[in-house]
Parts: structure tokens; C-alpha cells; sequence
């Protein structure tokens, strides 16, 4: 008779018959890990799914056009005849090209002057609208309505406040100042629309730094006050270190935005003279393609603007690491 010990031995009988072995035709591998079972299972399969829609719009309605744009930057094509390979004469004749740097110039210059312009004035707002006062909530959606408001109305409204009887020149006649010509003079024109674009871009801008100045803990204000800090150290190394994350989201979008400015060039001074002050690289590209229909060039225009969004974007990202504070 066995014992209890030899029933419940590793190599008894019994306790191989009691060991699970794996349905036939099955040989588990070793470390194989179970399949995900219950509500959880197939949970790719549905992200894929619910994501195909979107994806399968990039992939035809953004990647297939910027790869058919880079192949007609390399021919000559008026959209009417078959293009015509020129490899890279079109990049070639655009360095060339006086109208092209002329924009190239301009929309260097729109840039640099909006961005920190836009920036500055969104941070100030921000911080005067983070207030606790009566009323403040009707004060935060007037400066919300521009962002809901159509670009090229926006610049028809400001157009008229441009011209001879305007609200701007009527102002100016106040204080015994003769009218300005803002749009149509070379040397205003610019600024002129840097000014509409910097107060269209305000909301927007306003409400993220509203975002990031209400989640600052106010435990590091009484910290420093406490150790003396008034108010512009408290704003120097308090309030500036933890929003540059939010400085750092807004300038990324303000510089893309500027680069590729349009509709206020379009609607306002609509370029049409050589060596006009007011075009910009994608008023070139539009009048390229849908003007002249010289297709080749205005891909190749395109081209070297995506290049260089992508340029300054690579050196923003790459120099967040040097002023970027996060919490």
C-alpha cells in the first residue's frame, strides 16, 4: 500500500495525472504569454479601427499632396499641357528670383516682429485679466470674439479703419496730425497688417497664458513673499519660469502661423506690383499656381517654405531643454 507521501511525490503517478497537460495539437512555448481575455481583448484592433478614418484622410488628403507637390516642383507645368521634367531648375530660378526674395524678406521680417509682438502683448493681457474683480468674466469673452471671427472679415473691418476717413485718421485729425495713407504707403503697409494680425491672434494666446498663470501654486507667492520678493521678482522667478512651457506652446504656433500668413496680405494690400512691400511667401506660392499657373514653381515654393518652418521648428524643439521649466 503507498503511502501519502509517495501519492503526492513529483514523480508518483498520481501527481502526473494530476498536472494539467495542454489540449492536443497544442505545445505551449516556453514564456508564451496568455492572450488578453475579457473586456480588455481586441482593444487594438478597435483603436485601429476608430482611428482608420482619420488616418486614411492624411494618407489621401495631406500626404498624397505634399508628395505630388514635390515631384511638380521638379517639372514645368502650367496645367494645361503635359508637365515637363526640369529636375531643379525651379529651385534654381527661385534664388534667382527678385520677387522671391522680396517675399522671402518680408515674410522674414512679418515674423520676427509678430511673434514677440503677439507674445508680449497676450502675456500682459493675461496677467491683467487674472484678476479677481467684478466683472472680469465679461472682460474674458470680449477678448475671446476675434478667435470666433473670420480672418477676412477681420481684415475688411480693419481695412476700413485704414482708410482716409477711417477710425485711425479720424483720430489722428483730432491732434492736428494729416491723414496716413496705412496700407498703401511702402513704408506702412507692413506694419499695418502686423498690427491687425498681432490683435487677431491675441485670444487665443491670452487664453493659454490665462491657463498656465491659474495653475501656478500659489504656495510659491507666499514663499517668496515671504523671503521679500515684490512684484516684479515675484514675476521674474516665480510667475516667468513656470509658464515658459505655455511661452513655449504659443511660440511654436505664432511662429508656424507667421510663416504662412495669407489672408490679412490677401484681403488688405493684395500684392501686385513688383517689388511690392506687402507679399509674402504664400501670397508668392498662390500667385505662382493660380495666376501665372506655373505650377512647377509654386510647389517649389512651397517647398523651400516647408523647409524652413522645419528648420526653425527643429531649433525651437531642440532648444526648449535651455529654458523650458516644467514642474
Amino acid at each position: 500500500m503507498a503511502s501519502s507521501s509517495d501519492l503526492t511525490s513529483p514523480g508518483s503517478p498520481a501527481r502526473q495525472e494530476a498536472t494539467p497537460r495542454p489540449p492536443p495539437g497544442r505545445t505551449p512555448a516556453a514564456g508564451s504569454v496568455r492572450p488578453r481575455r475579457g473586456p480588455r481583448a481586441g482593444e487594438e484592433r478597435w483603436a485601429l479601427l476608430f482611428l482608420a478614418p482619420t488616418l486614411i484622410g492624411l494618407a489621401v488628403l495631406s500626404a498624397g499632396p505634399i508628395l505630388a507637390t514635390l515631384g511638380i516642383s521638379l517639372t514645368s507645368w502650367d496645367m494645361l499641357t503635359a508637365p515637363k521634367f526640369v529636375a531643379l531648375e525651379n529651385y534654381t530660378n527661385l534664388l534667382s528670383d527678385d520677387r522671391f526674395l522680396k517675399a522671402l524678406r518680408n515674410t522674414f521680417f512679418y515674423t520676427a516682429v509678430s511673434v514677440p509682438l503677439g507674445l508680449g502683448l497676450a502675456l500682459a493681457l493675461a496677467m491683467i485679466v487674472n484678476q479677481r474683480i467684478r466683472g472680469i468674466a465679461w472682460i474674458r469673452t470680449m477678448y475671446f470674439l476675434p478667435l470666433v471671427t473670420s480672418s477676412t472679415a477681420i481684415a475688411i473691418v480693419w481695412l476700413w479703419m485704414y482708410s482716409p476717413t477711417g477710425l485711425f485718421n479720424t483720430a489722428l485729425s483730432i491732434v492736428g496730425i494729416s491723414p496716413l495713407r496705412w496700407v498703401a504707403d511702402p513704408t506702412l503697409a507692413m506694419p499695418s497688417i502686423i498690427a491687425m494680425s498681432t490683435w487677431q491672434g491675441l485670444p487665443a494666446n491670452v487664453i493659454i497664458f490665462l491657463a498656465g498663470l491659474q495653475g501656478i501654486p500659489t504656495e510659491y507667492y507666499d514663499a517668496v513673499s515671504v523671503d521679500g520678493a515684490g512684484r516684479w521678482a515675484r514675476f521674474r522667478f516665480v510667475t516667468l519660469p513656470l509658464l515658459t512651457p505655455s511661452i513655449f506652446f504659443t511660440g511654436i504656433l505664432a511662429l508656424i502661423g507667421a510663416f504662412q500668413v495669407f489672408d490679412q496680405v490677401y484681403v488688405m494690400a493684395n500684392p501686385g506690383k513688383p517689388g511690392d512691400p506687402t507679399i509674402t511667401l504664400v501670397y508668392f506660392i498662390y500667385e505662382s499656381g493660380f495666376r501665372n499657373f506655373h505650377m512647377g514653381v509654386a510647389s517649389a515654393a512651397a517647398w523651400i517654405l516647408f523647409l524652413i518652418v522645419a528648420v526653425f521648428t527643429l531649433i525651437y524643439f531642440r532648444t526648449q531643454n535651455r529654458w523650458v521649466h516644467y514642474q
